[in-house]
């Protein structure tokens, strides 16, 4: 497990671009076969994959987290963005087609991922957040999503927000996750930008070309920076951070936060006059 600790706004100033990328970008993804991880102590989220090939994969507790089963006092998020595969929990099966979701409640013991075509495989995306209370496991598929459509052509930011794990889909400790899509040729996936102080937020960007990119914004509104996102990668979002990114054509992203609250709206606007 690649472990990152806090970064403050001070901090983040003096880095140049390759310190940059050390502590925020996320790059290695979806590697076959394995289960991937990154633990963040920005609000102690974890983020990772698990790409199931000929074998099924077990979610373990890496020894970063110091229990018996991962889930122990963890939940857990997934979104498959592969092709066809299975999660157990605990002996109960549930199918995941591409863009279904699934909410892993505190507690669960065992949870195996696996394809269905080894060849081409399932690509799960995690994200688990400490839990102090035991909810339901439950299925979300992109049709359960409660979806929010916003933006506007003029302003290249048609998109709509699928919210897998929220309050008004499902119950959950801290845990928000869901994916954003936008619309051909949209390349905005913030803007204006914000701010929430009381959660953090890491991005996974996907459905990419390969010879595409995002500009990610980051950094406090009047001291900005950026980096250069590809295909399946992920960036730490902390809670001081601004989050919006751009691309060279449209694309996914898949969201998740982790804080002291999950009122969806509990945010900082901050307009395009007031960045630099």
């Amino acid at each position: 497990m690649d472990v990152r600790y806090s970064v403050s706004k001070r901090e983040a100033k003096q880095m140049d671009t390759e310190a940059l990328r050390n502590e925020f970008l996320i790059n290695d993804l979806f590697r076959p076969g394995v289960i991937q991880m990154t633990y963040s102590h920005v609000d102690r989220i974890i983020v990772g994959s698990a790409v199931p090939t000929e074998s099924k994969l077990f979610l373990e507790a890496d020894e970063q987290i110091r229990a018996d089963t991962f889930l122990e006092r963890r939940e857990l998020g997934v979104i498959n963005i592969g092709n066809v595969g299975v999660i157990t929990v605990d002996g109960t099966i549930y199918d995941m087609g591409s863009r279904d979701g699934l909410y892993v409640g505190c507690g669960a013991k065992e949870v195996s991922f696996a394809s269905k075509d080894a060849k081409n495989p399932a690509k799960f995306y995690l994200a688990s957040t400490p839990a102090h209370k035991q909810y339901p496991t439950k299925q979300v598929t992109l049709n359960d999503a409660r979806k929010i459509n916003l933006g506007s052509r003029a302003e290249s930011n048609v998109r709509t927000i699928n919210q897998y794990v929220h309050p008004d889909v499902l119950e959950s400790c801290q845990l928000l996750m869901g994916q954003t899509a936008l619309e051909p040729e949209n390349v905005w996936n913030t803007m204006p930008t914000h701010l929430h102080e009381r959660r953090m937020e890491v991005y996974m960007y996907c459905d990419l070309p390969e010879d595409a990119m995002i500009i990610h914004l980051m950094g406090e509104p009047k001291e900005t920076r950026h980096l250069i996102v590809r295909n399946e990668q992920a960036i730490i979002s902390p809670s001081w951070s601004i989050h919006s990114g751009v691309g060279t054509t449209n694309y996914t992203f898949i969201w998740a936060m982790a804080g002291e609250n999950q009122v969806f709206t509990d945010m900082d606007k901050v307009g395009p006059t007031d960045i630099l």
